[in-house]
């Protein structure tokens, strides 16, 4: 019975921010009648030497146990007391340190959130780091509030919907801008290949390509399907030459039987060159 009671007890010693060793216990609510707290776990984010910068050491606040309704704007209203807040990350699992190039479209690379997260929060002085983990010795803290409410159940549903409805002038727009950088990319690379043409490189070899009356057909995937039906096409021809095995079979007597018949053949004419080499004295 008391091992029992122990562990009905164990959640509530977490939620008054009991952490693992390394982190500090943030209890944080969704609302203010929210009964039970939430717990963050955060610690000072530490990098190996050599990793990228995208997360700097003893500016970068490690939080664990972030819940999916936290958005970036709700972890930078909750840290900005602690200092200057310059960005807030928030990854399905700890990355390293490289910095990712962000996507910045509303219809490509979507992704619904379905658990916990984990955030990097960059203050832009490390006592930014040490305030922050202060903030275990205060009392729980609001995540929504009135003046800037987080959406959760029906209405969270309801507006993610409607964020999904696709608007063709707006989708049509950014598929323009997109096909216009790639223009414009390519048009780059064509330019910088033809200033390098004919110009050897540091250890003195030319990069030849084919030009001429026949210049190397492009990759598209119309030329792919056409080389790919004529592949098809031939040997569809060489399967149907014999298609039966009683042709093969025939085949191979016919062609054993013209063997044997040049046999006989170049057996008469040695026999008959033999003849005409016989001494003849008279």
């Amino acid at each position: 019975a008391t091992s029992r009671r122990a562990k009905m007890a164990a959640p509530e010693k977490r939620g008054l921010g009991v952490a693992p060793a390394g982190y500090t216990a943030l209890t944080v609510k969704f609302g203010e009648r929210q009964r039970s707290p939430h717990c963050l776990l955060v610690k000072e984010h530490q990098v190996r030497e050599g990793a990228g910068t995208a997360h700097p050491p003893r500016r970068t606040l490690f939080v664990l146990n972030v819940p999916p309704y936290c958005s970036p704007d709700s972890l930078l209203r909750l840290f900005t007391r602690c200092g200057h807040v310059q960005s807030v990350d928030i990854c399905d699992k700890p990355e390293p340190g490289e910095k990712k190039e962000k996507t910045t479209s509303k219809f490509f690379n979507y992704k619904t959130v379905m658990g916990f997260q984990v955030a990097y929060v960059v203050f832009k002085k490390p006592s930014g780091v040490q305030a922050a983990k202060a903030l275990s010795q205060e009392g729980p803290l609001l995540i929504s509030t009135e003046s800037h409410p987080v959406k959760t159940g029906i209405s969270k549903w309801i507006a993610s919907y409607a964020a999904s409805v696709v608007d063709p002038e707006e989708l049509k727009a950014e598929v323009d801008a997109y096909m216009q950088d790639y223009d414009k990319k390519i048009a780059e690379e064509e330019a910088k290949a033809a200033e390098e043409d004919g110009v050897p490189d540091e250890e003195g070899w030319v990069k030849v390509t084919r030009k001429g009356r026949k210049p190397g057909l492009p990759r598209t995937e119309a030329v792919n399907l056409r080389v790919l039906e004529r592949e098809k096409q031939k040997r569809a021809r060489k399967e149907l030459l014999n298609f039966y095995a009683w042709q093969h079979r025939e085949t191979k007597r016919e062609h054993i039987a013209q063997l044997r018949k040049k046999f006989e053949e170049d057996k008469q004419r040695i026999a008959l060159m033999r003849a005409q080499r016989k001494f003849r004295p008279y």
